[in-house]
């Protein structure tokens, strides 16, 4: 098998002595232009880069060896007028006359195991030859399939199973597993002429078409069931040794014919460990051998097959004599003698025969002997009574049993009154238990090797038109060859040597040589060294697709077996493939390994055919396959077929190998490299995103179905670094994973001149999102101005249905201290905009102290109800809640009553409310009446308008402009230190609860004849109090009287919440709006803002 990790890179001719062992221009790409170095003239060709993971990189984009390489016509000039417009193009884009020349110099000659092994003979010369590749269709995939297909079951099992199954049921067998591998063919065929296959074979069809999560799980299974391939042909080889060539050479040996199971187990184990170190010493000191001799391991199998088809024909004039003893309709063992027959008459003297001996306590006439051969003869039938015999009529029905049964013949005997002591006697028994679906798992290996041409693309001369051509010709082939011997044993042979699998009662003949010409010796040696070249290159083949994977980079544990030795060879893959090989040969029984080995090759075509129905099926761009003969409901047949052989054969293994392949994919999608290869899962995930897409947009989503879609407001600073962090901390707690999150930023100038800021912008933002473990997406959008960038962002951030509901961002904490009014005008501005979007806003004060990955302590969350924004107050805790983060935080809600409520009634109702929603919360009813605007709030107020007055009528310098600031600052501080020594300013206390005499009291008390509060105020007014705006002081007064209440309450709280009042209608109150929501979050560590989007979030109906 080809090396399975090499890819193409392009050298010249007349450099390829510099640059076949010299440094390597990096690149990302299958093909990889080093044209840098290359001379105009120089004729570019395609030689593999040995380079672990050059390939493997993960950057998601598919590079051209055409595109962005023109170095090579750096020195032409275009001096012409015809080409004139495309000049800029010229620099990075060659000319189609250029690329068409390159494309037709263009080989893919493949570097495997010969190449390596060249490269050990030159000890270090630096020439390199390359050689075009020549293989036809007939050598290099036709031969090789065949070769690969037609093995050690043929030999050792085909007849036990035309003898267990019958005719009929053995045609089924061989129909479904001949037509699942074509099918699979077909759809392999389709992948393979879909362009430039490189050496990788099946594993990289497969990878390329589904991905690397399926591509690295189907490529285990492969390399599994490959290298279990091996154990099974190595289990081959000794049962050829020991059963049929050599059998005095067992060093168990049994002493009862109850143990004789046991002895060959044992002796398959220690032989097989023999011939497995040996086989991997030769796969690890030379390769070329096993090449070398793939040609012989060939003829055998050839050679085989046409002495089996020569000695039917031959049956047909004249039976070969393979005698076969019955007694009464039971066969017998035929080692321990050489007539059937109970006595004989020698010198007219009647004398007892061996057998006598084997059935009677002696050899005297009167001795006492088993019942069953007293009261039944002894008869002799013969073992391949030919074609013409007849026979085909009684093997044509199947003869299941379980182990340890007697093979008998449909012939009368005398039954025996005890039974109890025919298993020590010497009879053909079932050394298993047969039915239908173990012979399918059984035999399914026997059709396997069909990717053989595939694995060999790099050699062929025209792969495109090769691998389709003689796949299906092998698979045609073989199928006819088995289903001919199908027929054919169930013609010749008898049934009871049929069924007789070691082939006891021929002498210890293997039964499928009884019936060959001119000798049985020609099936044994043939299959001998047949089994031993397909181990050979099993151990070969599945080294090379390991490190092929491990080169990948996709299953990070894997990596250390991408390194062997300085030549390429895949030593420590060879290792664990000897290791996992080990296991297969310690079960020690060819029945029991075949089944294995078929779920993971069912698992790896099941896959074949699922790439090729599902690039059909979505119609990929790129899904060109010169092969035109294939459909998708060919490929959904070919994988429904095989998921069915999988459950047929064995379901628990079919469980086991899924498993295998699940927990890989799973590994790979959670630890595993990123991969773009163009798959077709993509494609799929593509077109159900748009599917799902189209269906969300048909009507908004329902109150129960609503979550906030959070789109994330970023700021980075200098360094295109993440300012605040946490606020992906936060997200990631409020979302949990679920729902849309997109996390986007501006930066300031134009897209042509920051193109690769916004990139590396975007780079930052996905490695804080990994960081903080935030699953969304990333947009970065570049912008004149700040403030249109946002509105861009809130405007068409999303798609379709999977468009954001609710935006977070961050308070801007410095907004005071800030030279640029700008910073807080596009908050404020925001806020407008996500009103206007009918959009919820949440803004989290001192997002820096937030909760990053560590548990909070028991605590509370508390959410100021203060006026109704659709639920949203009251969900976000809960939704906090579901992480763990926040899960030992309880809920706690406070609402405000006014003068006109009834605040008891109120809390029932609140109560009743959250037992509806199914909310756990504590609930509590603060009373705030209308008290008398305290000095301190005209004196906050002032300070506010005198600022804001300052700063809009003065171009003050910057250090100038901060003078100022601090002269208001010191001033204020003195007058709240003076309003503090006056105990008669100080707000009324509130009261707690209102009682119906407190509420008449107090309406009462409102309407005293003093108009309102404002006019009785006015007395106590400073003089430079009078000319003050009334709203601003009621917005101010309406602040901080609430920050008092919260702060009192809620000094403690993990986090509150509260209602965010809406901006000013006039922009010339935008920054007392700044102030307003300052002293509102005043002496508050963690405070979430909220502004709900106008709609109902959360609903009490199920």
């Amino acid at each position: 098998m080809p090396n399975m990790s090499e890819r193409f890179m392009v050298v010249p001719v007349a450099h390829a002595e510099e640059s076949a062992f010299g440094d390597e221009p990096d690149g990302d790409s299958v093909f990889d232009a080093g044209a840098g170095e290359e001379r105009r003239g120089s004729v570019p060709i395609l030689r593999y880069s040995r380079e672990p993971n050059k390939y493997g990189d993960g950057n998601p984009r598919e590079s051209s060896p055409f595109i962005n390489n023109a170095d090579d016509d750096k020195g032409t000039l275009y001096d012409g007028k015809n080409m004139a417009l495309f000049e800029e193009e010229m620099d990075s884009n060659p000319m189609v006359s250029s690329l068409l020349n390159k494309l037709a110099n263009y080989t893919n000659l493949t570097q495997g195991v010969r190449e390596h092994e060249e490269a050990d003979e030159d000890e270090g010369a630096k020439k390199q030859t390359v050689k075009s590749p020549q293989m036809g269709t007939f050598i290099g995939v036709y031969l090789p399939c065949l070769q690969n297909i037609l093995g050690v079951i043929l030999f050792l099992r085909m007849t036990w199973i035309v003898g267990t199954a019958g005719i009929l049921e053995s045609f089924i067998i061989v129909s479904m597993c001949c037509s699942c591998t074509m099918l699979t063919a077909i759809s392999m065929s389709a992948i393979a002429t879909n362009g430039v296959v490189p050496a990788g074979g099946s594993y990289y069809m497969i990878s390329r078409s589904l991905g690397p999560e399926f591509g690295g799980a189907v490529g285990l299974c492969f390399y599994l069931g490959t290298t279990f391939a091996g154990a099974m042909y190595i289990l081959g080889t000794i049962e050829i040794f020991l059963t049929y060539i050599v059998p005095s050479a067992a060093i168990f040996k049994a002493e009862e014919k109850a143990e004789e199971a046991d002895a060959l187990l044992n002796n398959m184990r220690v032989y097989g460990t023999c011939c497995l170190t040996l086989m991997a010493l030769v796969v690890f000191v030379g390769v070329k051998y096993v090449n070398k001799l793939a040609l012989v391991f060939l003829a055998c199998v050839v050679l085989s097959i046409l002495a089996i088809y020569a000695g039917v024909i031959k049956t047909i004039f004249e039976s070969p004599v393979f005698p076969v003893c019955l007694l009464g309709n039971r066969t017998l063992q035929n080692h321990g003698f050489d007539k059937c027959m109970k006595t004989e008459i020698i010198d007219n003297v009647t004398v007892t025969t061996k057998l006598w001996s084997l059935f009677c306590k002696g050899p005297e006439l009167n001795a006492s002997c088993n019942e069953y051969f007293t009261i039944n003869n002894v008869t002799e039938i013969q073992g391949i009574p030919g074609l013409t015999s007849g026979v085909i009529s009684e093997n044509m029905w199947g003869s299941y049993g379980p182990a340890g049964m007697l093979v008998e013949k449909a012939m009368p005997s005398v039954p025996a009154s005890d039974s109890s002591q025919d298993k020590l006697m010497p009879y053909v028994v079932n050394d298993i238990t047969a039915f239908f679906t173990l012979l399918v798992g059984i035999y399914f290996p026997s059709v396997t090797g069909i990717m053989a041409g595939s694995n060999r693309s790099g050699d062929l001369r025209d792969a495109q038109r090769s691998i389709p051509i003689g796949t299906i010709l092998a698979i045609a082939t073989t199928t006819i060859i088995y289903l001919s011997c199908v027929v054919m044993f169930g013609a010749c042979i008898e049934g009871v040597l049929l069924r007789d699998k070691f082939g006891d009662s021929v002498k210890g003949n293997l039964v499928i040589g009884t019936l060959s010409w001119p000798s049985p010796w020609v099936i044994v040696i043939g299959s001998f060294f047949s089994c031993c070249g397909a181990g050979l290159q099993s151990l070969t083949g599945a080294p090379r697709l390991l490190q092929a994977i491990a080169r990948d980079g996709i299953v990070p544990f894997l990596e250390v077996f991408g390194h062997g030795k300085a030549n390429g060879e895949p030593t420590w893959a060879l290792l664990l493939t000897a290791v996992i090989c080990e296991s297969g040969i310690l079960i020690a029984s060819l029945d029991a390994v075949a089944p294995i080995l078929s779920m993971f090759f069912l698992m790896c075509y099941l896959f074949v055919n699922l790439a090729c129905a599902l690039q059909t099926l979505l119609r990929t761009p790129n899904w060109r396959p010169r092969f035109r003969y294939y459909h998708w409901t060919l490929s959904f047949l070919g994988m429904s077929l095989c998921l069915a052989l999988m459950f047929i054969s064995s379901w628990y293994y079919a469980l086991v190998a899924m498993l295998i392949a699940g927990c890989i994919y799973k590994y790979i999608e959670y630890r595993g490299a990123e991969k773009e290869w163009g798959d077709g899962i993509r494609g799929l995930s593509l077109n159900a995103a748009r599917y799902a897409l189209i269906r969300l947009e048909e009507a908004p989503p329902h109150t129960k179905n609503w979550r906030p879609q959070l789109l994330v407001l970023l700021n980075l600073d200098s360094e295109l670094s993440v300012k605040h962090p946490r606020l992906l901390s936060f997200t990631t707690q409020l979302k949990a994973g679920k729902g849309l999150t997109i996390v986007g930023s501006v930066l300031e100038g134009t897209f042509l001149s920051r193109e690769s800021d916004a990139k590396r912008a975007e780079q930052s933002i996905k490695s804080a999102m990994a960081a903080e473990k935030t699953k969304g997406f990333c947009h970065v959008v570049v912008s004149s101005n700040l403030r249109d960038g946002f509105s861009h962002l809130i405007q068409s951030a999303g798609l379709g249905g999977m468009k954001h509901n609710s935006v977070l961002m961050a308070w801007p904490a410095s907004w005071r201290q800030s030279s640029d009014p700008q910073s807080w005008k596009n908050f404020i501005e925001t806020v407008r905009e996500t009103t206007a979007a009918h959009q919820a806003l949440l803004v989290a004060k001192n997002v820096d102290s937030f909760p990053h990955q560590e548990r909070l302590a028991e605590g509370t969350i508390d959410v100021w109800w203060i006026v109704h924004d659709g639920g949203l107050l009251m969900l976000l805790p809960f939704l906090l809640q579901q992480h763990k983060v926040w899960r030992k935080c309880k809920m706690r809600i406070f609402t405000v009553a006014q003068l006109d409520d009834n605040s008891i009634q109120m809390k029932k109702d609140l109560q009743m409310f959250l037992y509806h929603l199914r909310l756990n919360a504590e609930v509590e009813v603060v009373e705030m009446h209308d008290s008398d605007i305290s000095a301190f709030t005209y004196e906050k107020t002032l300070v506010m308008e005198q600022r804001s007055q300052m700063l809009k009528q003065m171009h003050l310098s910057r250090t100038e402009r901060e003078r100022e600031a601090q002269l208001i600052h010191d001033r204020n501080t003195a007058s709240h230190a003076a309003l503090n020594d006056k105990a008669d300013v100080s707000p009324e206390r509130v009261h707690m609860t209102w009682t119906k005499d407190k509420f008449c009291t107090e309406r009462n008390r409102n309407r005293e004849p003093s108009a309102n509060m404002a006019v009785r105020d006015l007395f106590s007014m400073k003089p430079e109090w009078e000319s003050l705006n009334q709203s601003n002081v009621r917005c101010m007064h309406t602040a901080i009287k609430l920050n008092e209440v919260v702060a009192n309450k809620s000094q403690g709280a993990h986090l509150v919440l509260l209602n965010m009042p809406g901006p000013p209608k006039n922009r010339g109150g935008d920054e007392n709006y700044m102030e307003f929501l300052e002293v509102l979050m005043e002496g508050l560590n963690r405070v979430l803002l909220v502004r709900g989007g106008g709609r109902e979030v959360i609903t009490i109906y199920s």
